[in-house]
């Protein structure tokens, strides 16, 4: 830079869009002298050199009012001036903070630096504008670290490009750095914005202008060379996407004879030049999808932070709860973490609120809203930024973004071709167009599958626009019409069916979800969808079955079985569609009538097909749905025809399978040796680790045969086997990962440890029993997890918190014919109802349960009901004790031939003690005795312990009889 005899060096505050050169005492607005009074200077200079801290207002008066006695409204008159003047609080930005009861504070970013001033130039030498730069904003959210390397990588590099899509705020941090290295150069940082410029012949000229060079002679590049040849400063050009050859090339030429140029683009594709620096600028980063989500996490994540800055900026007063951040999260993840969309949304919410913008989101992404009235034209709407991209791309890139944009998430180079191939563009033009419109910025690659092939995804905004355009085009039904269909094939190439989509991992298929959705949500819709949507639906129907997307499964399958024609009935097609509505409904809503008919079309179609496999998978569902509703020899009957079937096809696991579901239905029914021998029987055969074939119509049948042997063992009398069984139980189906059998075996093993006396093991489970449960939508498993909580609270000794708990769940269980679990729980309520002398209540609540026991089968749970009702007359003054005796001998008895050891010992705990109340503590000890003997484990579980501290109160009183008195033929329940 050529040296100037008559320069000056100034110390200037820079600060928002101002500049204050103190010591000649002005101030400027971008380049433009204010007219500021010299009170106002000096107020506004104090609050500069003590910025961030707080200055009485003593201090400002004195340095205002020198020996002078002012009042305080004076300074209050001149601070509203002063704020008026710099336009405090428009458009969210604050200068001059009041601190009440103390003064004010200087809030705003102030920046120190020099700047050379000249009082002439020569043609050919630099003349340093008063404004160089544009303003930087006051605050730039999550870009502070990027910020700061690119500015150190610029001075050690010469030249840095700044590249991505339009809206990531590429000229906002351009300008940062421009101004955090303006110091390192003497502040000669020159700033080009290229956007408006039309002609690239014009590109030496605009740049000579920005520098102050006025060119002499024909060729003004050279010149430009020249005159920059012995210069240190830095140039940045913005925006060079659509002059970016003549760019490149200058970009090289200055770089190569300018040795003290450095040079930092933005651009929405890098320049390829040599000695580049490519920084590839990414949205702001954005929660990702939690309902745990807490304000104080939401506002570590830069996209959220920026979101609330503009929402409070746009008028928006209300603190920001923990059920709104998670609406703002997925707002921000919706538009992607770009920064314009976020600004342009968040402008909303002063208007709207938060839930109201999402409202308005979710139905439309709009991409004309406006943002700030100071931004460029092509920055006021997303529609125009994207727009200026549109126009720069060639006919065959535009026509393959629109193509592309009925794809969602992530896609493949293959889906591009399937989708976009055709006249007028060969496979080889699809292939290009994809490439270039990634060096564009209009998609972005996302890394590679598992089969090496790149990863594409366009941003929301971009999308949409993209859709709009194809819309506007007339092509969107064709285009439509190839997604539908070579999701169609994909899903084919995978060969997963109703039955594999156990068997095989489906995740991969996870990333084509949003695709499937809305190719489903575009035929269903569209005429020319017609043949094509029935397929479509009974494909995806594994899929969003093994991915437990419950409620896409059942939605589909409706629409798919209404939509069937006269061809398609009785054919594998509605068999699939039949088995994905049994399994989605059974799962979500219970077990009502609607899936035993589906069950049942399935079969009927499954056994006219003869396939075997199906059959088995449901006809496990069929002894699900019987076995829920409580009909146990019904199920029993299933059970020993899916033997048969699986030994018609001669299958290991189908054979395994139908072993467990023997043992399920033994269990039920009482039989409990025969029970624990199908279940081991089944596990001596099952491979290790568990083979993925024990999974069908939803359920896990190795886990559930392990919640049957847990519970067999401890009904037999083997509580610490049977807690061990439960935890692996527990562990295995955690593994898995399923949310349905995790909530399965936490609901079946819990009250073992409740039993146990293991509540804080019974608490946890029940803990993870809601979350999974609520979190995906398994209402049945929300009733168990209730339920289990009012158990839990009886045996903790609150049977007030467990009746209210107990009543409501067991209201729902009926109403969603969930019975299988009801005479556990009902045992319970009836035993916290007597503990608070509700007799009445309590009786009819276990009678009740007794009649509806068939008297032809004496199942698993009816020595329970018995002693249940046994106590019930016990507790109450004058009752039918006879019955009482008769029910608990009866309730004995039937344990003791079922091989219940655990309730036995119940029975027989009760009975001694209404002995021991009668003085007949000798019969009583004979019982009680002969029946712990028997017990080899669990002496420390609330069952034994109860049992044998009645022994030691027994034989207290066996060796001291008391004395004769009135009839102590009162039982008191404890």
């Amino acid at each position: 830079m050529a040296d100037n005899d008559n320069s000056a060096t100034l110390d200037i505050a820079y600060f928002g869009m101002f500049r204050l050169a103190a010591t000649r005492r002005l101030l400027y607005r971008e380049g433009e002298e204010m007219a500021l009074g010299g009170r106002q200077l000096d107020i506004l200079t104090t609050l500069l050199d003590r910025a961030g801290q707080v200055v009485s207002k003593r201090d400002l008066m004195q340095r205002a009012w020198p020996n002078m006695v002012v009042e305080d409204v004076n300074l209050r008159v001149h601070i509203a001036n002063l704020r008026k003047l710099l336009g405090d609080g428009r458009d969210g930005v604050r200068y001059i903070s009041t601190v009440q009861g103390r003064g004010y504070c200087f809030v705003a970013t102030v920046r120190r630096g020099q700047e050379v001033q000249q009082s002439g130039t020569a043609a050919g030498t630099i003349s340093l504008p008063a404004q160089r730069l544009p303003t930087p904003l006051p605050r730039i959210i999550g870009r502070e670290q990027t910020v700061a390397d690119l500015s150190e990588l610029l001075v050690s590099r010469r030249f840095v490009s700044v590249v991505g899509p339009g809206g990531l705020g590429k000229t906002t941090i351009a300008v940062a750095i421009a101004h955090a290295v303006a110091n390192n150069f003497g502040g000669a940082v020159f700033f080009v914005d290229l956007a408006s410029l039309a002609e690239t012949a014009l590109l030496t000229s605009t740049i000579a202008s920005a520098v102050g060079y006025r060119p002499m002679s024909q060729d003004p590049v050279d010149g430009l060379l020249a005159f920059l040849a012995q210069s240190r400063i830095v140039l940045v050009f913005d925006n060079c996407e659509h002059i970016i050859e003549e760019v490149a090339k200058l970009t090289e030429r200055l770089l190569s004879k300018a040795k003290g140029v450095h040079i930092l683009a933005t651009s929405r594709e890098a320049l390829r030049a040599e000695g580049e620096n490519v920084h590839f600028l990414t949205p702001l980063e954005y929660p990702p999808n939690n309902p745990f989500l807490t304000v104080a996490t939401a506002l570590t994540c830069p996209a959220v932070e920026l979101f609330m800055d503009r929402a409070v900026a746009g008028g928006y007063r209300a603190e920001l709860t923990d059920a709104d951040a998670a609406v703002v999260a997925r707002i921000c993840r919706r538009l992607d973490g770009v920064p314009l969309a976020i600004e342009l949304v968040a402008g909303r919410v002063g208007t709207y609120g938060i839930r109201g913008t999402a409202d308005l989101l979710n139905k439309r992404l709009d991409l004309h809203w406006h943002g700030r009235r100071s931004a460029l034209p092509r920055h006021q709407t997303l529609s125009a930024m994207l727009e200026w991209s549109y126009n720069l791309l060639c006919a065959r890139d535009q026509h393959v973004l629109c193509s592309l944009s009925v794809l969602v998430g992530e896609f493949t180079l293959e889906a591009a071709h399937a989708i976009s191939d055709g006249f007028p563009w060969s496979s080889l033009d699809v292939g290009l167009a994809v490439g270039s419109l990634v060096d564009k910025s209009m998609i972005a690659t996302t890394g590679v599958d598992e089969d090496e092939a790149s990863r594409f995804r366009f941003l929301n905004t971009t999308r949409a626009y993209a859709s709009e355009k194809l819309a506007e085009s007339g092509e969107q039904d064709a285009v439509s019409r190839r997604h539908a269909l070579y999701l169609c094939d994909l899903i084919k190439s995978a060969k997963t069916n109703m039955l594999e989509f156990s068997h095989r991992d489906v995740s991969r298929l996870a990333s084509q979800v949003a695709n499937i959705r809305a190719a489903l949500g575009w035929s269903f819709a569209n005429p020319s969808g017609k043949s094509i949507r029935t397929e479509l639906a009974a494909l995806a129907t594994p899929i969003f079955r093994g991915l437990f997307l419950l409620g896409d499964c059942q939605h589909w399958c409706e629409r798919g079985l209404a939509e069937l024609d006269d061809a398609d009935r009785g054919t594998f097609k509605e068999l699939t569609l039949q088995e994905g509505l049994a399994i989605s409904v059974m799962l979500t809503q219970g077990n009502g009538e609607e899936v035993r008919t589906a069950i049942e079309r399935g079969l009927m179609l499954a056994e006219s097909l003869n396939d075997g496999q199906h059959q088995l998978q449901l006809l496990a569902g069929l002894h699900l749905h019987l076995t829920i509703k409580s009909d146990f020899l019904g199920a029993l009957g299933v059970a020993e025809r899916s033997a048969a079937v699986a030994g018609n096809i001669d299958d290991i696991d189908a054979r395994i399978i139908t072993e467990w579901m023997l043992g399920t239905s033994h269990y039920l029914l009482g039989n409990l040796v025969i029970a624990q021998r199908y279940c081991e029987h089944g596990f001596k055969y099952a491979v290790s680790p568990p083979s993925t074939l024990s999974d069908f119509f939803g359920y896990d049948h190795r886990v559930r045969a392990l919640i049957v042997l847990a519970r067999v063992l401890w009904l037999r009398g083997f509580p610490d086997r049977a807690a061990a069984t439960a935890r692996q139980a527990i562990e295995e189906a955690g593994n898995r990962g399923d949310p349905l059998n995790h909530c399965v075996t936490l609901a079946f093993t819990t009250t073992i440890f409740i039993s146990g006396g293991d509540f804080e093991t019974a608490e946890r489970c029940i803990a993870e029993i809601h979350v999974n449960a609520e979190r995906h939508g398994l209402k049945p498993y929300c009733t168990l997890g209730i339920a289990l909580e009012g158990e839990l609270a009886v045996a903790r000794g609150e049977p007030e918190v467990g009746i209210a708990l107990l009543r409501d769940a067991l209201k729902s269980l009926h109403a969603e014919r969930y019975n299988v679990a009801t005479a556990e729980f009902a045992c319970t309520l009836s035993a916290a109802l007597v503990r608070c002398g509700h007799f009445q209540q309590a009786a009819a609540t276990i009678d009740t349960l007794i009649a509806q026991t068939d008297r032809n089968v004496e199942t698993f749970e009816l020595p329970e009901l018995l002693r249940a009702r046994a106590e019930i007359w016990l507790a109450q003054p004058n009752s039918d004790r006879v019955a009482a005796e008769e029910a608990l001998w009866r309730s004995i008895n039937l344990a003791r031939s079922q091989g219940a050891l655990a309730l036995e010992l119940r029975s027989a705990t009760v009975l001694a003690r209404h002995w021991l109340a009668q003085r007949r503590q000798n019969v009583a000890n004979d019982l009680l005795a002969e029946t712990f003997l028997k017990c080899t484990e669990g002496f420390e579980t609330s069952d034994l312990r109860a049992a044998r501290q009645l022994l030691d109160e027994i034989s207290d009183a066996r060796a001291n009889p008391p004395p004769p008195s009135e009839d102590r033929v009162g039982y008191i329940y404890n």
